[in-house]
């Protein structure tokens, strides 16, 4: 494996508990966050779960993946359905380069252009 990722699950909830000591308004105002949308229950768990596991790739988040990947075969999330979900993460990872590819054709004509006039 390329992590403990159990090992690390404890750790992680562990220094979670130590910054909690140090900010607990902190972590009192992500628990409300992450909790806020688990409320309506519209998408159910497993999907926000799926969800939760995309956005954790895209922001390159280990915390996250340790976590979400617990609850979401704790929501019976699948490995197919997680695979899923993983390969619209890397197709959003590569439409986001895309797109911002075009930024930089877009920088690069106006500090031609600026060149031209300066």
């Amino acid at each position: 494996m390329m992590l403990d990722w159990n090992g690390y699950y404890g750790e992680l909830i562990a220094r979670i508990g130590d910054l909690s000591k140090l900010s607990p308004d902190t972590v009192r105002g992500y628990q409300a966050l992450s909790g806020a949308n688990a409320k309506t229950s519209k998408l159910g768990e497993k999907t926000r779960q799926l969800i939760s596991l995309a956005v954790a790739v895209t922001t390159r988040c280990d915390g996250c993946i340790t976590v979400h990947s617990d609850a979401a075969l704790k929501a019976g999330a699948t490995k197919e359905e997680i695979a899923e979900a993983l390969g619209v993460a890397v197709a959003m990872n590569a439409g986001a380069a895309l797109v911002y590819s075009t930024r930089v054709l877009d920088a690069v004509a106006a500090k031609s252009a600026g060149e031209a006039h300066g």
